[in-house]
């Protein structure tokens, strides 16, 4: 066994080419260029993914959050004390932060222990919360 036949075809590129030297000159150029068309492509691939993803989670997130509730204040017009073991204060007001189905995550203003979790049919009942 012997090497013979990939020794003839590097010779017989190089005679094709006019010579050794454009032979690899030839082989670094074409090198060149399909790294760094590899590269680009993947940076182009790379900023497509990450602008889908944002896309992505801002469609998500608007799904879940109320974003014209976030800046409402709401205020509680009866005493009561949720499951969790938050006590509502007449007067007390609240900010909705997100929500998803029954569950709403508020932010009882002046509470230092922010963010809580609140079933919805409770903050309807004792609020002006609709």
């Amino acid at each position: 066994m012997s090497n013979l036949g990939g020794y003839q075809l590097l010779t017989t590129l190089a005679k094709k080419l006019g010579g050794p030297k454009n032979l690899v000159l030839l082989l670094m150029v074409g090198g060149a260029v399909i790294g760094t068309t590899t590269v680009e492509g993947g940076k182009f691939a790379v900023k497509k993914a990450k602008k889908f993803i944002d896309l992505h989670n801002q469609k998500k997130a608007k799904n879940i959050t109320g974003s014209t509730e976030s800046n409402t204040l709401y205020t509680i017009s009866k005493c009561r004390k949720s499951n969790e073991g938050l006590v509502f204060a007449i007067g007390d007001q609240f900010r909705v932060l997100e929500f998803d189905g029954d569950a709403i995550l508020i932010e009882l203003i002046g509470n230092d222990n922010n963010p809580h979790f609140v079933a919805a049919e409770l903050l309807r009942e004792i609020s002006d919360y609709k």
